[in-house]
């Protein structure tokens, strides 16, 4: 099968011309400072279903005929390919099932059954969930809609490197999400086609890198597992085609790791005021863990925005300690009155919020007169807590961290 042109590239985006909203383009101050030259934040977070994937969905959803509409369509996904597949199948009047994990995200299950379609929680791992839906498939005649490894989906996720163009068109480099390479070959079809000279990265989780290990082997390669925050992009395996585009048409691939997306997601909610999953914040995350490595200006593309708030909270906590604005500690005190009061009128002299605490005298690991406390602290960066150990430990308090 041949490359995906941006001549498709452009027919793609005249059948969403009325469907998908274009996207607004931010200018980061904060993120062009720490990166050493401009940057801007392409918001597919604030596209319809909150992420990128109604685009290609939609697009492969139009191509069929009358006969394939009648049999319905089926889809696997996490999250945000089966609400791209629900909102595009009830626009187009097609019947639509949905196969996801059991363990899904309640606000993506909720949404996806919001669009019309009927969901269906199997498995435990998304390869079961994509067994299902092939045997769903097979059974039934349903129209499979890959998540990532068609042409039409590759099209049209391509649709996002064309607004790129429109909105930034000086742009030097384009930073996009991998994980099954949809997104990054579809974007790298229409910039090649338009403007070769204009790089563009896909940046995988440590965690969940296929991309490198299948193109150092030279065909896609699956991972014995994926584990990280990001979803969205824990894919085990490119499709066939998908690399294909990455091999030929994208200029690197980089990876992450867990700390630096948990400092995307909380930078991203702070300072430029967007709710990104993990995912869809992996492209600041490069920004943040490979300062100045990227030829500017650069576009990172905030793939989607449909996080779990539970999980939110526990990844805002991850960032916030990465960022060294979270530290927790373990020091043994003498169990003398007043001694405790003496070590938090301290840590408030520092500068730090005690967050919680923990006192505790009686343990197997104390001698007779010690006391432990343990604490949890709000501080002002790395170089804060750095300080306030090297401060308690000079006025005899025992840190153990």
């Amino acid at each position: 099968m041949e490359l995906v042109t941006v001549e498709r590239v452009r027919a793609a985006q005249k059948v969403l011309s009325n469907v998908v909203r274009q996207t607004p383009m931010e200018h980061s101050r904060v993120l062009g400072d720490w990166h050493g030259g401009e940057v801007f934040l392409k918001c597919e977070n604030l596209q319809r279903t909150g992420s990128f994937k109604i685009r290609g969905a939609y697009v492969r959803m139009h191509g069929l005929d009358s006969e394939e509409r009648s049999r319905g369509v089926v889809a696997a996904s996490a999250g945000n390919h089966a609400q791209g597949v629900a909102l595009g199948a009830s626009l187009l009047g097609i019947p639509a099932t949905v196969f996801m994990p059991r363990r899904a995200p309640l606000p993506k299950l909720d949404a996806t059954r919001g669009y019309g379609a009927d969901v269906r929680l199997t498995g435990e791992s998304f390869d079961e969930t994509l067994a299902a839906s092939i045997v769903f498939a097979q059974r039934t005649g349903a129209v499979f809609i890959h998540p990532f490894d068609h042409p039409d989906v590759i099209a049209g996720q391509g649709t996002i490197g064309l607004e790129i163009l429109d909105q930034v068109p000086n742009v030097g480099t384009i930073l996009v999400a991998a994980g099954g390479g949809g997104l990054a070959g579809g974007v790298a079809a229409a910039i090649k086609g338009t403007r070769p000279d204009v790089k563009v990265v896909a940046v995988q989780a440590e965690a969940a890198a296929a991309l490198p290990a299948s193109l150092s082997t030279g065909s896609p390669v699956k991972l014995p597992g994926v584990r990280t925050m990001a979803d969205g992009i824990a894919v085990a395996k490119p499709g066939a085609l998908t690399f294909r585009h990455v091999r030929d048409l994208v200029d690197d691939v980089v990876t992450v790791t867990e700390d630096s997306i948990a400092r995307a997601v909380l930078v991203s909610m702070e300072r430029a005021k967007q709710v990104v999953e993990p995912a869809g914040a992996a492209a600041v995350a490069a920004l943040i863990q490979h300062p100045g490595r990227f030829a500017g200006p650069v576009v990172a593309v905030l793939s989607g925005g449909n996080v779990d708030p539970l999980l939110l909270l526990q990844i805002m906590r991850h960032g916030m300690t990465a960022a060294g604005r979270y530290l927790t500690l373990r020091l043994r005190i003498d169990d003398k009155p007043g001694r405790l009061a003496g070590l938090l009128t301290m840590i408030g002299d520092l500068g730090a919020n005690v967050i919680d605490i923990e006192h505790t005298r009686i343990s197997e690991t104390l001698r007779i007169g010690e006391a432990e406390v343990s604490l949890n602290l709000e501080t002002r960066g790395v170089e804060h807590c750095t300080e306030l150990v090297a401060a308690l430990r000079g006025a005899g308090f025992t840190v153990l961290r």
